[in-house]
């Protein structure tokens, strides 16, 4: 298919722009395979460079031979366009809808996207596996590094390579990953150096209305346990749904072939009820009429806040159960490919320092989200506006930042990286030039040859100049475990998100400004200081000598 086709009207002149923070500017207006490009010839005028695959729904109005487009973008901003004549803005309007949802991933913008800097890295290659089991060296004699999935076969939506107990085969992960939903047997997903414990990760046993049991399955999860140690399994369901599942051939593990284990159940939502979430608390944000007992009342209806304090709680207590408690946990919901993933990831970022690194957190994305098969392609097709939701659709992954968020306003020297980072990593979740966060699992991407064809967006983010937007000037290492606060008055809407463009962030970005510049400044002070001192004992020293006889 040729973009050409979709292209009804490639170029308008004298379209009015709107958009927030901006006066308003009139230039041309052109459609390209992946961009909607508006420029304007007067001076000091930014151009508007817009991706279709980030427009989630638009409007159409006319009045009399105008007609008037708005555009309602995956990161919630909202642009409008005046286009003279009624055939133009019908034509634009086609177009747009045409190019933003096109249904073949090969034909999206990073396929086509050309890098303009210089490659230092290849992001492909920075956090594989390999790597990764290294960093686990005083784990190596328990654990070890499977190939069981090098051709997908065992599980679709793992990876080639996964960490399992040394005492486990791989002809039992296999007889493992038949009792276990979609295959996916557990594996590690952290090793807490401080006391040995673990957090694997899995789908839901499928023990079915039968009772059914799996010896491996048993085997595998003991082979985790310390003598005379108890485990937890932190099913992310609460028990009704969890004995519902029994119906439909899943279910949960039994206490009389578990012994060892206690479960607990949490109750994280999922899919639509997380979507309209965020569709609710989007409109109440949009929505500039409303007088504070509404503001508040939308706010507390659209449940946000709520899901952030139940995912932050299951990951306190997942860490507790380790750090505290010394005990190794299991996590699973159904598939163990959402709510799984926030408590693993979080759990982390309470425990583990080095996630609160930039490299870090980037290698628990690579480690939590992608190789462990976040269906990305699927959760993130639509935001907040679009009309013609899919039920698999909705925002888990930005609930995580979210609560990564909470956490960094809590502890804001804990972590190297600010709140610019966090917000860039979602907007090329939903929409980017490079191919991170394409395919739903490794094995869509392999199929795709995203390494070979696209770019990794950590190419791009750990070149220096791009790192230095993305650093917290306040990060002083902290190798001690977090407790973030989960009571209601400590958590917060998230500003940087969700009223980015309803109202400005001049004084605040100023504020931020004055800061990093009284911080260089200390620095330059406390350089001239330990100057002073080393002279001054250097003369403390020629002095003794001189007195001496």
């Amino acid at each position: 298919m040729e973009f050409a086709e979709l292209i009804k009207t490639p170029r308008v002149d004298n379209v009015v722009l709107h958009r927030p923070f901006y006066p308003a500017v009139e230039g041309t207006l052109c459609l390209t395979g992946h961009h909607l490009i508006l420029s304007s010839r007067q001076d000091n005028t930014e151009e508007l460079w817009l991706l279709h695959s980030n427009i989630d729904a638009i409007d159409k109005r006319f009045v009399g031979p105008l007609g008037t487009i708005i555009i309602k973008c995956k990161d919630f901003r909202i642009i409008q366009l005046d286009i003279p004549g009624m055939e133009e803005c019908l034509n634009i309007a086609s177009s747009i809808e045409a190019l933003s949802t096109l249904d073949s991933i090969t034909l999206m913008y990073p396929f086509f996207y050309r890098p303009m800097f210089e490659v230092i890295e290849d992001g492909w290659h920075s956090f594989l596996p390999e790597q990764e089991f290294e960093l686990y060296s005083s784990a190596i004699s328990e654990w070890r590094l499977s190939y069981v999935n090098k051709e997908f076969s065992v599980c679709p939506s793992y990876p080639p390579a996964v960490i399992v107990p040394k005492a486990i085969d791989d002809d039992a992960l296999r007889k493992v990953a038949t009792f276990r939903h979609g295959g996916r047997f557990p594996v590690l997903s952290y090793y807490h150096k401080k006391n040995g414990m673990v957090i694997m990760r899995s789908g839901q046993p499928l023990t079915g209305t039968n009772g059914r049991r799996c010896k491996e399955d048993e085997k595998l999860i003991n082979a985790t346990l310390r003598a005379g140690k108890r485990g937890y399994i932190i099913d992310t369901r609460p028990l009704n749904v969890a004995q519902q599942a029994r119906a439909k051939g899943g279910g949960f593990e039994q206490e009389a072939h578990y012994p060892q284990w206690r479960r607990i159940h949490k109750s994280i939502e999922r899919y639509h009820i997380l979507q309209e979430s965020l569709i609710k608390l989007v409109e109440s944000c949009n929505d500039q009429t409303q007088n504070m007992d509404r503001w508040l009342s939308k706010l507390e209806a659209s449940n946000w806040l709520t899901h952030i304090k139940e995912i932050l709680t299951t990951a306190c207590l997942a860490a507790q159960c380790l750090d505290r408690e010394g005990a190794s946990i299991l996590i699973h919901g159904t598939e163990g490919t959402d709510s799984t993933l926030q408590v693993t990831s979080l759990a982390q970022i309470i425990l583990e320092p080095r996630s609160r690194t930039i490299r870090g957190f980037e290698a628990l994305i690579e480690r939590e989200w992608l190789q462990a098969g976040h269906p990305f392609q699927q959760r993130c097709a639509q935001s907040a506006y679009c009309n013609s939701k899919q039920k698999w659709e909705s925002p888990v992954f930005l609930l995580f930042l979210d609560c990564v968020w909470q956490i960094l306003r809590q502890f804001p020297c804990s972590f190297e990286f600010n709140e610019n980072f966090l917000i860039m990593l979602f907007e090329h979740a939903y929409a980017s030039q490079f191919g991170t966060f394409l395919g739903n699992n490794e094995s869509e991407r392999c199929k795709l040859k995203l390494q070979q064809k696209t770019m990794s967006l950590w190419s791009w983010v750990n070149r220096p100049s791009e790192l230095s937007k993305f650093t917290n000037p306040l990060f002083e290492a902290n190798n001690l475990v977090i407790w973030p606060s989960v009571a209601p008055q400590s958590l917060q809407l998230w500003e940087g998100i969700f009223l980015r463009w309803n109202r400005s962030s001049k004084y605040l970005d100023e504020a931020y400004e004055e800061m990093v510049n009284i911080i260089e400044y200390n620095k330059e002070l406390q350089a001239k200081v330990n100057l002073l001192r080393r002279q001054l004992a250097e003369l403390e020293t020629e002095d003794g000598v001189q007195e001496s006889p």
